[in-house]
């Protein structure tokens, strides 16, 4: 089996742009969660979110074509091109038909579909735009980013609400370690934080309430937790056939050894109370890139501020990790960025790539009151130093999905 390595990253995200931003605010511990601005959230039970400041998509694409897309479209644009740029890769010389585009968005251009309903409802069928199809499916994220750079390998998006960018990167991986690419662009993009979306949420009493102090409202394994933030954005990975990689003298951020996909079959919002599937998902990554439960050093959890998921994550990971369990660091980066849905596990996994890069484990904040059903390491409130030989990216979305990415310190 081919060797993969990350080359490339490219974060947008509510904590910041880039990963030197993102990175930077991650190991302050700073919130990116405020009131929602996308829209007036006066009548919304949840008021706040995790919205992407200072994005201007002119910066990244011409204004006509800009228009032309979702918002979604636009961050895993701005990600894509943000990632290539990090990789220094001389997209000239790319084999182009061995380049894929693998994105995962669990609700695609769902602003554009509720705008042009509106339209619609209120003025009838002939004012409906002409793009708005183009603009709403989810696999335009990936279409623009292969039109772009004239990418012409595998291109799709995985739906799999929160565990699309995790699953995404998973088949990205694959693709390349089984040779029919030597090249992918992958991860996710989402931009949720529309009227409908936070109502459906609220309705399902799935969003924190904590209006009145928005930056404490995320709190991952915290026993006063109410729920989830919803968050937007893209975290876009250059996943690289090993010796193409050293053959351009790129620089590796670290190895992807495992990845492990399962389903609960359980219920189509709540998750498996004896985690089975979680855990399972977690067991085959490990059996998939041969690593010892033991060799794991950090743990991106899932970790959403809902009572059952850090719950039933935390019995997972016992189930799995046994008496290792209590020595692994583990953390939520959503306790700063919010829930991305379908882009956390890119987000998540440029932050687990990077505390391999940086021997530091970002923290969890807003961690305050301990939880005898969640009794684990989840570093809380502050970053702390350590090496990190393996670290492993949890996503687990609704309908029962679970995936699990295990990435590597690399090494010759």
């Amino acid at each position: 089996m081919r060797r993969v390595v990350v080359t490339g990253l490219g974060p947008i995200t509510p904590i910041g742009i880039g990963k030197e931003n993102y990175w930077k605010s991650l190991m302050e511990g700073r919130s990116g969660i405020s009131r929602i601005t996308n829209f007036d959230p006066e009548n919304h039970a949840s008021q706040i979110a995790g919205e992407v400041k200072d994005f201007n998509p002119e910066d990244y694409i011409e204004r006509k074509e800009a228009k032309r897309m979702d918002r979604f479209s636009q961050f895993a644009v701005a990600g894509a091109m943000l990632a290539v740029e990090d990789s220094e890769i001389d997209i000239d010389s790319l084999d182009k038909e061995r380049v894929g585009v693998i994105l995962g968005s669990g609700v695609g251009g769902i602003e554009t579909l509720e705008k042009e309903h509106s339209k619609l409802v209120e003025k009838g069928p002939r004012r409906v735009s002409p793009f708005f199809i183009p603009m709403m499916i989810a696999n335009m994220g990936p279409g623009h980013i292969t039109m772009l750079y004239d990418f012409r390998g595998p291109s799709f998006t995985i739906t799999t609400a929160c565990a699309s960018g995790t699953h995404a990167i998973g088949e990205s991986f694959k693709l390349i370690q089984t040779g029919t690419c030597d090249v992918v662009v992958t991860g996710g993009s989402e931009a949720a934080v529309s009227p409908i979306a936070v109502a459906g949420f609220s309705s399902m009493r799935a969003l924190s309430t904590r209006n009145e102090e928005p930056e404490k409202a995320c709190r991952p394994f915290d026993k006063d937790r109410d729920g989830f933030i919803i968050g937007e954005g893209a975290g876009i990975l250059i996943l690289e056939e090993l010796e193409h990689a050293l053959k351009r003298g790129a620089h590796i951020y670290g190895e992807v050894v495992g990845y492990g996909a399962t389903s609960d079959a359980y219920h189509i919002t709540a998750p498996d109370p004896e985690a089975t599937g979680a855990a399972n998902s977690i067991k085959i990554a490990l059996e998939d890139g041969q690593v010892d439960y033991t060799q794991v050093d950090y743990i991106n959890a899932h970790g959403t501020s809902t009572y059952y998921n850090d719950k039933l994550e935390t019995l997972a990971i016992k189930k799995v990790f046994k008496e290792h369990a209590s020595k692994i660091s583990i953390s939520s980066t959503k306790s700063m960025t919010g829930h991305l849905l379908g882009a956390a596990g890119g987000i998540e996994a440029i932050a687990s790539v990077l505390a391999i890069e940086n021997s530091k484990i970002p923290p969890t904040i807003n961690y305050e009151t301990f939880d005898s059903e969640c009794d684990l390491d989840y570093t809380p409130n502050k970053p702390v130093d350590r090496e990190v030989r393996y670290a492993l990216s949890n996503s687990l979305g609704f309908g029962g999905h679970n995936g699990t990415i295990i990435f590597k310190k690399y090494d010759k």
